[in-house]
């Protein structure tokens, strides 16, 4: 069977759609109810076809991973993180992964919750009673000086005011655009950003490599795990920036979307801040009690599920692959939707609704219905991490302060991830 395209009647409305909305996530709704879990996006140079629904993501992720690659050449992810292990496939992957998965083990990340906490009071201490902030940055500054005082054991805060808007034209350069239709779309804006990344990186591998060297006592962070592996300076390189971009940057949007929907739903933050005062008390997050935080956790599950982080993945058909009786040619693109297989109202009541209850302890979903950190075995690989980081830092944010929204109507913004947008003003008044 050939693929479906969306008629000029759906165009149009999707088109009607993404101007209301604002947000083309919206648009492919209305191509997804038109053709059904399998079609195809049709325009200039950039024709993928799009698959929705558990059993497509069963496919994708496990039936047919050997045959549908990761790597693709032309996209700029590949040639920001080289040999990260996002990008790699095969033996290569499953070999970056055995490397890297020690300092990401849930046995690691009791210690790491002390961390967190601290990391949050660090940038809420100095929010002043009153004031507006846009919590998607006060958010990403939490975000980023977790991951690399965790994974890295460097601190990041003389960084964080010199290298903002290099991290963010990093991931600027990764996000969806006109590269997409066209090639050959110059993008120099981008150099300066990628050279102080890399520049920032290779020192701190210097200054590892040169502490080893003296023989100061090595722990089981991610970097010095990497350097001791004996791998060389330009893939710890590739390493240590797909963490930092994809960790921190997914962090972000999560604690972001969960703020916007708390300020959204006022008796969900109630909810939500009295579980936390009764767990907690005055006292600061701990592992043991970060487990007790269920009506965070089934929020947080929400919201991940109404707008995940990483919203599709992108797949080459290494060969020429059938499913469902549908023909897919070699070295096609094959997107399978994030988005619209945890909006599926097949599999999801009310779909585009906010209802934290579906998460209830015994609730049982449609395998792979439910996909905010992928699954099959290339699931990923900060899952726990991102999991115990969002209620740590949210625990800590709502033991501390009142949070009111002022900008209620929010939309999706697909960069490196899906963030919000404008970027969650909130007032904050301490408790």
């Amino acid at each position: 069977m050939e693929i479906p395209t969306p008629s000029q009647q759906a165009g149009l409305k999707a088109l009607s759609v993404l101007l209301r909305e604002r947000h083309p996530l919206a648009s492919m709704q209305v191509f997804h109810a038109e053709l059904g879990d399998v079609f195809r996006i049709n325009l200039p140079s950039f024709k993928p076809v799009v698959m929705v629904g558990p059993q497509a993501a069963h496919f994708v992720l496990v039936e047919g991973r050997h045959e549908l690659r990761w790597r693709n050449e032309n996209d700029p992810v590949v040639r920001l993180l080289r040999h990260g292990v996002l990008v790699e496939d095969g033996e290569e992957h499953d070999r970056l992964r055995r490397l890297m998965n020690p300092s990401l083990h849930r046995r690691m990340l009791d210690d790491y919750v002390s961390v967190m906490v601290s990391c949050t009071d660090q940038v809420i201490a100095g929010w002043k009673p009153g004031e507006i902030y846009p919590m998607l940055d006060e958010m990403r500054k939490i975000a980023l000086l977790i991951l690399t005082r965790t994974l890295f054991r460097v601190d990041y805060t003389p960084e964080l005011k010199r290298l903002w808007k290099t991290v963010l034209g990093v991931i600027g350069y990764i996000s969806p655009g006109v590269w997409m239709l066209w090639r050959g779309f110059p993008r120099p804006q981008y150099r300066k950003a990628i050279h102080l990344m890399d520049a920032y990186l290779h020192r701190i591998i210097t200054q590892r490599r040169a502490e080893l060297q003296r023989g100061i006592e090595a722990t089981d962070d991610l970097l010095s795990t990497l350097l001791l592996s004996g791998m060389d300076d330009e893939l710890a390189r590739d390493q240590l920036l797909t963490m930092l971009i994809a960790g921190h940057d997914t962090s972000t949007a999560l604690l972001a979307w969960t703020l916007t929907l708390l300020g959204q739903h006022p008796d969900w933050m109630s909810k939500v801040r009295d579980e936390v005062t009764g767990v907690l008390g005055d006292d600061p997050p701990t592992p043991e009690a970060v487990i007790r935080l269920e009506t965070l956790r089934m929020v947080t599950e929400e919201a991940l599920r109404l707008y995940p982080p990483i919203h599709l993945g992108s797949r080459l058909a290494a060969r020429e692959l059938n499913f469902n009786g549908y023909r897919i040619p070699e070295g096609e693109r094959v997107i399978y939707s994030i988005y619209l297989t945890q909006r599926h109202p097949d599999y999801w009541d009310d779909p585009n609704e906010f209802k934290p209850e579906r998460h209830a302890a015994g609730r049982q979903h449609t395998p792979y219905s439910w996909l905010a950190f992928g699954g099959g075995p290339r699931n990923c690989i900060g899952a726990a991490f991102g999991q115990v980081e969002t209620k740590v830092v949210l625990a800590r944010v709502l033991q501390r302060f009142n949070l009111e929204l002022l900008d209620r109507r929010i939309h999706p913004h697909m960069g490196a991830t899906l963030e919000p947008r404008p970027g969650v003003r909130m007032r904050v008044q301490p408790i």
